[in-house]
């Protein structure tokens, strides 16, 4: 009698619950590889497995003992041609070289087999020889008159040319150069304002008095879409030492937010 200890007792109880589990998922494994489908052949059937040549030929031999097309209808005789309309063919041999050679001469002939003037457009070709004729020059088209030297030649003279440019001569006038308008005399330049006054944009220079400056500043300078337009109408007006239109609440010469400083760096460069 083999008496176990306890160690391997419990090694044995470890061990058969596993070799149970392991046992269960193999029979599971095989139980669904044998439920799939079996993976078609794709080359089957399409001529990679060698058959396709083999269905072809069982094909064409049906088709020629029954007479007919797959659809069913019967298959057309060939068109008797009649053997004269066809040209011989060169299979090489000297006789149908000589054939050919014969038939080639006899179409490059005048007058023969083939030739232009009888089978194409009615004109003799242009044989390569010294005595033909040269061909007829063409004339030039699509220039004017004037580039023409034939059709000047025929229309003008030296002397027509000297009293043509004797008449362009005549009509010929020098205008005279005149005086610039006097600048200062146009009124108020805000180009020279700008060079002329050094003080910032907000230094306030002159007093303005009155009540509501800023609406009256704000509709005065509503009227010009450009703060270039409300200074010119600001000097016009009396500006900078008169604002009775409210355009320069702060005093500094500058109305409805007017700025000298790009007109001064154009001149500094």
């Amino acid at each position: 009698m083999v008496v176990k200890s306890s160690a391997t007792r419990q090694h044995m109880y470890k061990v058969g619950p596993m070799i149970t589990r392991v046992s269960i998922v193999a029979v599971l494994g095989f139980a669904l590889a044998a439920c799939q489908p079996a993976i078609p052949d794709s080359g089957r059937g399409v001529g990679f497995d060698g058959t396709f040549e083999a269905q072809q030929a069982e094909r064409d031999r049906a088709l020629a003992a029954s007479g007919a097309f797959a659809g069913g209808t019967a298959m057309p005789a060939p068109p008797q041609v009649a053997s004269a309309s066809l040209e011989p063919v060169n299979d090489g041999s000297p006789a149908a070289v000589a054939a050919e050679t014969s038939r080639i001469l006899d179409a490059t002939r005048p007058g023969g087999v083939g030739n232009e003037a009888a089978t194409n457009s009615g004109v003799e070709p242009l044989n390569a020889s010294p005595s033909n004729p040269p061909p007829p020059v063409l004339t030039a088209t699509g220039i004017s008159r004037e580039n023409n030297f034939d059709a000047v030649a025929g229309q003008r003279t030296i002397e027509s040319d000297a009293a043509r440019i004797a008449a362009n001569r005549a009509q010929y006038r020098v205008v005279a150069p005149e005086a610039l308008p006097d600048r200062s005399s146009a009124g108020p330049n805000i180009v020279a304002y700008a060079l002329q006054n050094k003080h910032a944009v907000g230094t306030p220079i002159y007093t303005r008095r009155g009540f509501n400056k800023d609406r009256k500043y704000a509709r005065a300078c509503a009227q010009y879409s450009h703060p270039d337009q409300a200074q010119l109408a600001f000097l016009s007006n009396g500006g900078p030492a008169k604002d009775r239109a409210g355009m320069d609440p702060d005093g500094d010469g500058y109305a409805c937010d007017w700025d000298p400083r790009p007109y001064r760096r154009g001149v500094e460069g």
